[in-house]
């Protein structure tokens, strides 16, 4: 609409709209995570274990989580309550969460960096690396320009999007005091989340120190990191008064990279990153004491990474390699995130995961994609400013001594060996989806979940640990929280779907698939609302470790430790911006399975080292899915 946006004076727009709800108006007056009740979460940890194990274990699990709750459980549970109400500001699972991420030793790279890759450009002219690459770069600046000054829409889940998706409701809400603003949201069915990560999306990285990594950002900086070709180059995108560079003057800019001939350099940078986080903190020390802490400053303190590589995509299965991890040359895995573009426009991110959640990257590239496909900066017509890019352009150079040779190159070899023995596979089935899931009254997640088990029960003739992440975002400073997927209802019903047909008429079958849907359906509800075990427990352990106490004989126990090794992790999201997405498998025998239920298909992208077979396992969920669809159908089906 006219006037929907503040241009200025470089005619281009600063912002990308200008919300009249400022953008932490609800932050204050967020409702706090709640501390589960200590018998809640026992219940729930023994619901999660009983299919994991036989009678037998499942007695001592049972006793050892007994004797947890009334004794050495009960104190610790009552020092973190004690300490969550002295610590009102935040919640109880943010500062044993970070510290989770960040004494991390192992490699971020396909351990904890995800990626989520864009659909292409509607109009099919404007997927050009150049054309693409600058778009893209400036609607994120937009994105960063318009949070920073309060005018982004806050992030608000409508549950009755006609009484609160309205002028009418933001022109009231704006002048209720930020205090009680949650208030006024929640009496019409709409949850304000948790905005407190979106700070660190720019000008952020995460720093490899001994022992425990650590968050940086610098909002002073006014630069762009690209890497193409494993160089490093940046140039700034915002002027002293604040105003971002014109988009024909980033164009010439990137322009000049994607034309510059430097060759590749034999020692590339970018490998370190890849590197265990103890490793790589002694090599920076070397680096930074060998005359590079300007250049090193410049990369951590960036807006971000644009990584260009100069290939095509071949098909998925290559787009997801290039964009889980790519070549290590030519990404910065440490930078909060990085935007890749290919040789022929496509485009995705790849993301640290220490410093936030897929919901607020997610809001991110909703609007980047948006603001850079209805109204890009650039056209393919669109001539580049006649500007030297040769002086705006800075190149970076690292001095390298022999220790740090010897890093790179045994990192790269860690690195490709890793790379090498990863696989990843796609399925798409095309034999429905969330509208027929919901015509037959059953979740249609409950129903993707179903068919995991199914599928891994078909496969290696077992149930394990099985992990769901669900965004604890409506509460203040929320994270994640986990839904144990495995339950004694999708065991009995995979039971009967794999082994026992025969046994079972259609219609017994879809009562099982009903009972399965309603408990995963509970299980959620419970773990949006704070109410899981997994957080819970953690943070207890947590406690018991940092006051130096002995690590209480429940977590010592074998069931504990299997259910917290996850052999099926699974994230799903939905979005119009967004292909698809992955992740590597969090355990070497695990599956990492990236999913999305669409209206009328499903999409799954499944990650595998050797010890496990993602291609077969994707076989056996499209079996699993046509099985489930067929006797919500009212078919007849064969094993």
């Amino acid at each position: 609409a006219p006037g929907r946006r503040a241009y200025s004076g470089a005619g281009a727009a600063e912002f990308l709209h200008r919300s009249i709800v400022p953008t932490m108006h609800f932050q204050k007056s967020l409702p706090r995570l709640p501390v589960p009740k200590l018998e809640d979460t026992i219940t729930r940890y023994l619901n999660a274990q009983k299919p994991l194990l036989n009678d037998d274990q499942f007695r001592k699990t049972e006793e050892l989580a007994r004797a947890f709750e009334k004794g050495i459980g009960r104190e610790l549970h009552e020092q973190l309550v004690a300490q969550d109400n002295q610590n009102k500001h935040t919640s109880y699972i943010t500062g044993p969460w970070f510290d989770m991420y960040l004494k991390a030793r192992e490699p971020v790279v396909l351990n904890f960096n995800a990626f989520m890759s864009f659909n292409p450009d509607p109009k099919s002219e404007y997927n050009d690396q150049l054309i693409r690459a600058t778009n893209m770069t400036v609607s994120a600046i937009r994105f960063m320009k318009t949070f920073r000054a309060g005018y982004l829409e806050p992030e608000v889940f409508h549950l009755n999007p006609e009484k609160s998706d309205t002028e009418i409701f933001k022109k009231i809400i704006r002048f209720v005091p930020s205090s009680v603003s949650w208030f006024g949201a929640y009496m019409v069915n709409a949850y304000p989340l948790d905005m407190s990560q979106y700070f660190r999306l720019f000008n952020s990285t995460r720093l490899p120190k001994l022992d425990k990594d650590e968050l940086y950002t610098n909002e002073k900086a006014k630069h762009l990191l690209v890497l193409r070709n494993g160089n490093f180059y940046v140039f700034d995108v915002i002027d002293r008064d604040g105003n971002m560079l014109k988009a024909s003057e980033i164009q010439a800019h990137l322009k000049y990279i994607l034309s510059d001939n430097s060759p590749a350099p034999a020692f590339p940078l970018g490998y370190l990153t890849s590197e265990n986080r103890d490793t790589w903190a002694l090599l920076r020390k070397n680096l930074l004491e060998n005359g590079n802490e300007e250049a090193l400053q410049k990369v951590d303190s960036a807006m971000f990474c644009l990584s260009l590589d100069d290939f095509p995509v071949k098909d998925f299965v290559h787009l997801s390699h290039i964009m889980l991890h790519g070549d290590a040359a030519n990404r910065w895995y440490d930078k909060s995130f990085t935007l890749i573009v290919t040789k022929d426009g496509t485009a995705g991110i790849n993301f640290e995961h220490s410093w936030g959640d897929g919901v607020a990257v997610l809001r991110f590239q909703n609007e980047v994609f948006k603001d850079s496909t209805k109204t890009p900066a650039i056209s393919p017509q669109s001539q580049p400013a006649s500007v030297d890019s040769s002086r705006a352009v800075q190149k970076l150079d690292f001095k390298l001594n022999d220790a740090l040779k010897a890093g790179i190159t045994k990192a790269k070899q860690k690195f490709d060996a890793t790379v090498e023995s990863l696989s990843l596979n796609l399925i798409q089935f095309q034999e429905g989806g969330k509208e027929l899931l919901k015509q037959k009254k059953v979740s249609p997640d409950a129903v993707a979940q179903l068919a995991f088990q199914m599928a891994f029960l078909r496969q290696y003739d077992q149930t394990v640990a099985t992990y769901e992440s669900c965004s604890t975002a409506a509460f203040k400073h929320g994270r994640t929280e986990t839904i144990r997927p495995a339950s004694v209802h999708t065991k009995k019903c995979s039971e009967a779907f794999v082994k026992e047909l025969s046994k079972h008429s259609t219609e017994e079958l879809q009562n099982l698939i009903v009972e399965c849907s309603k408990y995963h359906g509970r299980l959620t509800k419970e773990a949006a609302m704070g109410q899981g075990f997994d957080r819970h427990l953690f943070s207890l352990r947590y406690l018991a470790l940092s006051k130096g106490l002995a690590l209480p004989d429940f977590y010592q126990d074998q069931a504990y430790a299997r259910l917290n090794h996850n052999i099926i992790s699974t994230s799903t999201l939905v979005s119009p911006a967004v292909q698809l997405g992955g992740f590597g498998p969090v355990v070497a025998d695990g599956f990492g399975v990236g999913y999305q239920v669409q209206d009328d298909w499903i999409g799954c992208n499944v990650s595998a080292y050797p010890a496990r077979n993602g291609k077969e396992f994707l076989q056996c969920i499209h079996k699993s899915l046509e099985d489930i669809f067929n006797v919500l159908k009212g078919k007849k089906i064969s094993s």
